[in-house]
């Protein structure tokens, strides 16, 4: 059954809207949603600085707080930890300082991608944009977090007489599915977290126990060699390892590359195949 939208007599150009309740074209509006959020993400930019700029308003130091906490973290962290596994601080404390950045980089996009619709209730009621622009917002906001971190890594390395290497370049790649998998992370949850309100509750205690079972604070090494296939189970240990093993191992290793494209797809495939279903739900859902 078709229905027929037209715009009132008089109006400059009459333009009519057909709704086909049989064939909804969820595929072919999808595909347009995310083409467009891909075309307005200059747009996504500009919300994510606001966001940052609102939520540090009236602070001296703004996101600089996070640099100094995180820094204070990792030279306690990293006194104590090497004390305990009986790790040289040359060798502990560069693991720690990028996988620490990284897993909180990971974690922070994981939790906000829960809230990544719902926190824009009032755009999605009122405004036509494309829900891709939203997730491309979350996933904006919380590079430019990252950012304000960065540069404890370069100090750390720095120190401890690590310098840029050819294998570095595999950092990019690595970004690159981090990035993707961050934005198909944030449609996904954040559609099923605005229909399932319980479920952001959920991912955050599920984000808490992953911290112990990812190696961020210790590393593979202390596990016996029998499990160390095991690793590969863990989705965020592969995410992180495929921009820490350039970092600090000057290359990467094919099963984590072959796994972390693995899970690439796995994640797009299931966020996409949602989002072609439910799309046209989100707006009754937030």
């Amino acid at each position: 059954m078709d229905a027929h939208v037209t715009q009132p007599e008089g109006a400059a150009t009459p333009v009519t809207v057909r709704f086909n309740a049989a064939a909804p074209e969820r595929l072919s509006r999808a595909l347009q949603d995310l083409r467009r959020g891909f075309e307005q993400r200059r747009l996504a930019g500009r919300l994510a600085w606001l966001d940052l700029r609102n939520r540090y308003r009236g602070s001296v130091l703004g996101p600089l707080w996070l640099t100094l906490s995180t820094a204070v973290m990792l030279v306690s962290l990293g006194f104590l930890y090497s004390t305990l596994f009986q790790m040289e601080l040359s060798e502990y404390l560069p693991w720690l300082a990028v996988s620490l950045i990284l897993w909180n980089m990971l974690g922070q996009m994981v939790n906000e991608a829960c809230t990544s619709l719902t926190s824009a209730e009032a755009i999605v009621r009122q405004m036509p944009l494309p829900f891709t622009v939203h997730a491309l917002r979350c996933v904006i906001r919380n590079a430019m977090v990252t950012a304000h971190n960065l540069p404890l890594i370069v100090i750390v390395l720095l120190i401890f007489g690590i310098l840029p290497e050819l294998g570095w370049l595999m950092i990019l790649p690595g970004l690159l599915v981090l990035g993707v998998n961050a934005l198909a992370a944030s449609l996904f949850l954040g559609m099923v977290c605005a229909r399932f309100r319980d479920i952001a509750p959920i991912v955050g205690s599920v984000m808490q126990i992953a911290f112990f079972m990812t190696p961020v604070i210790w590393k593979p090494q202390l596990l016996s060699p029998e499990y160390h296939p095991f690793l590969l189970l863990n989705p965020f240990y592969v995410l992180i390892e495929t921009i820490r093993g350039p970092l600090l191992e000057g290359g990467g290793d094919p099963a984590v590359w072959a796994t972390a494209i693995a899970y690439t797809v796995l994640n797009c495939g299931i966020s996409f195949a949602f989002f072609v279903r439910f799309r046209g739900r989100v707006a009754f859902w937030v």
